[in-house]
């Protein structure tokens, strides 16, 4: 029997859209999103309907009738955290990731609302892989300087864990015996380490933590938080987070192709910004060294602004003596998404179920 599956990712500056009939991807679309048109919107919510816009009129080009469809993958994330695995999407878990009960604001929210809305039409079954909220990371990084309030696991889980998993399988080792700092780098970045199968600890980068990038302010001082921020809304800081901050703030536009021309050009300021983002990526990748007790097996780099040769030039002269490198530029989210779908639908793998809590709920003593 064969499999059409759907597959659904917004990320932060795109959202791609694939079709798969069982492995093979027959069908592949990425629509760019400057973040001058998102941020028209309110909320990411109030996003829904254009994203859908860029979905309908993929099934409409490639004649992909909903009625053929045997089920759809889509990205996930904002609900409360979860374990790593491959999910069936009920009501809850649309309702919680609507909500942002998790405390994450991210696109990646939409991913399972545009397939619940197609859902409704055909009846469809969701299934979604390794959100952004999955949480494997060890107690001693949970830990904040104020009481009670705890670092969350946020990350590009899905990319991350199929990067590293595809980096075991070259080298002949299973992943859950190696330690690894895997850099997912576009239009969000995390920076995390695996330690045997377990992303122990990494930025939130959906939280504001972290290196700034295309479309987020990234880490700053709490002083200056307080100095040049304290006056605007919690809605505007949220867009700094999340939308208008990084490249954005510097040029208008969190296009990096546009950012990169002007460098070509001889630009000093898109060389300024472009190269600083990249050296604070380089110094997280030195901090998840630390977590790592500096036994690190590899990093890997990976995401579209690996595209962009200077990315992976400045990494290794500043990277290069911790662990060798290697480069999986771009993603592995749509084949991810799908080959889990498959393997759920094929009777291969068992659909976890979302049990509406966090995985870390606070320390007991």
């Amino acid at each position: 029997m064969s499999y059409k599956i759907l597959v659904i990712n917004p990320g932060s500056t795109s959202t791609k859209v694939s079709l798969y009939e069982d492995e093979k991807e027959v069908f592949f679309e990425d629509v760019f999103h400057d973040s001058s048109v998102l941020n028209k919107f309110k909320t990411i919510n109030d996003q829904l309907d254009y994203r859908m816009m860029v979905l309908e009129k993929f099934l409409e080009e490639k004649k992909i009738k909903g009625s053929e469809l045997s089920a759809i993958a889509a990205r996930g994330g904002a609900s409360y955290s979860l374990k790593s695995g491959c999910y069936e999407v009920d009501d809850r878990l649309l309702e919680d990731t609507r909500k942002a009960v998790g405390g994450l604001y991210h696109s990646s929210m939409l991913g399972v609302q545009m397939a619940k809305r197609l859902s409704d039409k055909y009846d469809l079954k969701i299934y979604m892989s390794d959100p952004t909220v999955v949480d494997e990371y060890d107690d001693i990084a949970r830990i904040t300087g104020i009481d009670g309030i705890y670092r969350k696991a946020v990350a590009h889980t899905l990319n991350q864990k199929a990067v590293a998993k595809r980096y075991a399988r070259e080298i002949g080792r299973p992943y859950e015996e190696l330690d690894l700092i895997v850099a997912h780098i576009d239009g969000g970045i995390s920076i995390n380490a695996h330690h045997r199968g377990r992303m122990v600890d990494g930025n939130d980068g959906g939280g504001g933590e972290g290196p700034f990038t295309p479309t987020r302010m990234g880490s700053m001082a709490i002083s200056d938080v307080i100095e040049y921020l304290w006056d605007k809304s919690k809605a505007e800081m949220k867009e700094l987070i999340s939308v208008s901050g990084g490249f954005t703030s510097y040029f208008k536009t969190s296009n990096a192709d546009k950012v990169y021309a002007l460098i070509q050009k001889g630009d000093k300021k898109a060389k300024r910004v472009f190269e600083a983002m990249i050296y604070q990526v380089a110094k997280q990748i030195g901090a998840m060294a630390v977590v790592l007790k500096g036994l690190v097996d590899a990093i890997l780099l990976t995401g579209g602004l690996l595209r962009f040769p200077f990315v992976e030039e400045i990494i290794r002269e500043r990277c290069g003596f911790i662990a060798p490198i290697s480069v999986f530029a771009g993603e592995f989210e749509q084949e991810t998404l799908a080959l889990n779908a498959l393997a759920v639908l094929r009777g291969e793998k068992k659909a976890l179920h979302y049990e509406g809590r966090p995985v870390f709920e606070g320390f007991e003593d």
